[in-house]
């Protein structure tokens, strides 16, 4: 399997110094790629707010795309068009990726997640598309991770830049005494955020998308 996606920055023309969110998304995907190692292509810029990246797992994206929501600085969000299907060749000189059905996908992908913000899903964030010849298992597969994304991006939408950040470290296994003495609370209060931030359904989720490669 191929797995394309295509991320634009949210609200990029009202930021005020683009060149800074940018370089803000750059340093969270290296930090990203450091714990959690999945793709094929990393995330680069390719042109105007977008970023584009390769991998060869479905279960790997969304869960490398979640610490990557979790990472980013308050203020600073992405949509992501996820594309089922082959890919070219990625241009690692010039960060220019040949088009493809994966692409294609990816971009139809992207225009779902704006038309879900301008409906009734402000928070959504996250979308996959696949092929219309997808045998049913994975018709189903894609279909059931899109129901989960809703749920997923509505809650990590609504967290705090503390809440992402102790559930990020959760993620990655991090005890709650070590992110309390990290963030200057008690323990109790770490369990209190991540409690009444909807954490331990994201945490879970995370595990059962990572379990396969733990």
């Amino acid at each position: 399997m191929t797995v394309a996606v295509i991320a634009d920055i949210v609200g990029s023309r009202r930021l005020d110094d683009r060149s800074r969110t940018q370089r803000q998304i750059e340093e969270t995907v290296e930090q990203v790629d450091a714990v959690l190692p999945v793709a094929v292509s990393p995330m680069r810029a390719t042109f105007a707010d977008e970023f584009q990246a390769v991998f060869d797992d479905l279960d790997d994206t969304l869960a490398w795309l979640l610490l990557l929501q979790l990472g980013l600085p308050e203020g600073v969000a992405l949509r992501f068009g996820v594309g089922v299907g082959e890919v070219g060749e990625v241009d690692s000189a010039t960060a220019a990726i040949a088009d493809g059905p994966g692409w294609w996908r990816a971009r139809e992908a992207i225009d779902e997640v704006h038309a879900l913000q301008d409906r009734a899903v402000p928070r959504a964030r996250t979308r996959i598309v696949g092929g219309h010849d997808e045998d049913v298992a994975m018709a189903d597969r894609i279909r059931f991770a899109n129901a989960y994304l809703l749920a997923r991006d509505e809650l990590v939408g609504a967290m705090s830049e503390r809440a992402r950040r102790l559930t990020y470290g959760r993620c990655l296994g991090r005890t709650q005494g070590s992110l309390a003495a990290d963030e200057g609370i008690t323990q109790s209060a770490v369990s209190q955020l991540l409690a009444s931030s909807g954490a331990p359904s994201i945490i879970a989720g995370y595990t059962a998308l990572t379990e396969a490669s733990r």
